[in-house]
């Protein structure tokens, strides 16, 4: 395989320019596969990269190929598949219409059920999943900045993609069980939906004992749901999967120790589900809370707080306001019409 290849973004959002652009600040070759107003915004002021390190790049338009036609993969070495959930299936097509079938297809998605629906529908391609444990915000004109802490972790493979991928500033590692990685991801992600409903910055939530019992208790859901699965999570952080809610209920200052060891989070760092209320988007609440419920409804269990979860997210997207600041206690309230 030529290494001078270009490298795909297909779909690139938040998390898609950042990626391509920290590829592209490195000399990388970078194809980016994006809406026009994405690809308007880049060109007029070029790729501005932010870290919650103070660290900053920029990335000139000249240096990244751009355009919202898919034929712009046909020469791409990997393919980068960084759209919502949702879209991934229409974007398998593309990826079958438009790539060299012997570019490796690497889903860098939330969810665990992205690298099964693209090996689907690219049965004759190689496919891996992978796990981005951090934030990216788009700012506008251009500027992407990077929230949370935390490194890519891509399937094991014998061509070594993770090495390939990873460039300074933005590490990609191996594991040989992608699968446990993303349900361990799925169960902290259960808390996007969380910050997207409260309306106040990540650090901010985290440091409300209120806030933490609830996200607790989700999680609790979470695991007892995928456990019942004969699943194993693995965490996306160096605290075991099942020590976190215990760690979550402890008091603020005990648990602010605790999390200033383990992650560093931006003052101003929001889930990305809350940014798609603000703009008016679909979130990917089905593939959160919406397959601990699917769980449940298999196995026997309750997943109360997912389901309400859930009804409180589709209100939200209904009311087209962005997120209606609740309280954990009106989270909750499972009242009829609360």
């Amino acid at each position: 395989m030529n290494d001078d290849r270009p490298i795909g973004i297909a779909g690139a959002g938040s998390i898609g320019c950042f990626v391509g652009g920290m590829l592209a600040a490195s000399g990388r070759r970078v194809v980016l596969l994006a809406r026009p107003r994405l690809i308007q915004e880049i060109t007029g002021n070029g790729l501005r990269l932010s870290s919650f390190d103070g660290s900053e790049r920029m990335v000139s338009a000249d240096r990244l190929i751009l355009s919202d036609d898919p034929s712009i993969l046909r020469d791409v070495q990997t393919v980068l598949v960084t759209v919502k959930s949702a879209d991934t299936g229409e974007m398998a097509e593309l990826i079958a219409r438009h790539t060299p079938t012997d570019a490796a297809v690497v889903s860098l998605q939330n969810g665990v059920g992205n690298v099964s629906l693209l090996r689907d529908r690219l049965p004759d391609r190689k496919v891996l999943g992978g796990m981005v444990p951090f934030n990216v915000v788009a700012l506008g004109d251009g500027r992407f900045h990077r929230s949370t802490s935390g490194d890519i972790v891509i399937a094991q493979d014998d061509a070594g993609t993770a090495a390939r991928l990873s460039v300074p500033g933005l590490a990609v590692k191996a594991t040989s069980n992608i699968e446990g990685v993303q349900w361990g991801k799925l169960v902290v992600n259960l808390n996007n939906a969380l910050n997207a409903l409260s309306n106040i910055p990540l650090r901010q939530q985290l440091a409300q004992r209120g806030w933490r019992q609830l996200f607790a208790d989700q999680m609790a859901e979470g695991l007892a749901a995928v456990r019942a699965e004969g699943i194993a999570p693995v965490s996306p952080t160096p605290l075991p999967s099942s020590w976190m809610p215990t760690l979550l209920r402890l008091p603020d200052a005990l648990f602010d120790m605790l999390l200033g060891r383990t992650m560093k989070i931006d003052p101003e760092a929001r889930s990305s589900m809350w940014e798609d209320l603000q703009r008016g988007r679909r979130t990917e609440i089905d593939y959160l809370q919406g397959v601990i419920v699917a769980i449940a409804d298999r196995r026997g269990l309750q997943a109360s707080l997912s389901r309400r979860v859930i009804a409180l997210i589709r209100k939200a997207e209904a009311d087209g306001k962005g997120s209606p600041g609740l309280t954990p206690e009106q989270i909750r309230d499972e009242r009829p019409g609360k």
